[in-house]
């Protein structure tokens, strides 16, 4: 749907031939745009990212924590 709207095809048809939300368009061209991916991973901001490894980490470490409680 990207490609179409890219080769020309207008917007609006679009929406109406695939039955989509203009939001979710729209994120696909922004997306595509901006990292030419699709996947959410290749679409973080590097705070986002740092906050994706902060929240396993502190995960890891309450594992382990709890772990430690029990003996």
């Amino acid at each position: 749907m990207v490609q179409l709207y890219q080769n020309g095809k207008p917007r609006k048809d679009i929406i109406r031939e695939y039955d989509l939300t203009p939001s979710s368009l729209d994120k696909w061209i922004s997306q595509h745009n901006a990292s030419g991916s699709f996947k959410e991973a290749d679409n973080r901001t590097p705070e986002e990212t740092e906050l994706v490894k902060l929240r396993k980490e502190l995960k890891q470490l309450q594992m382990e924590n709890d772990i430690l409680k029990l003996r």
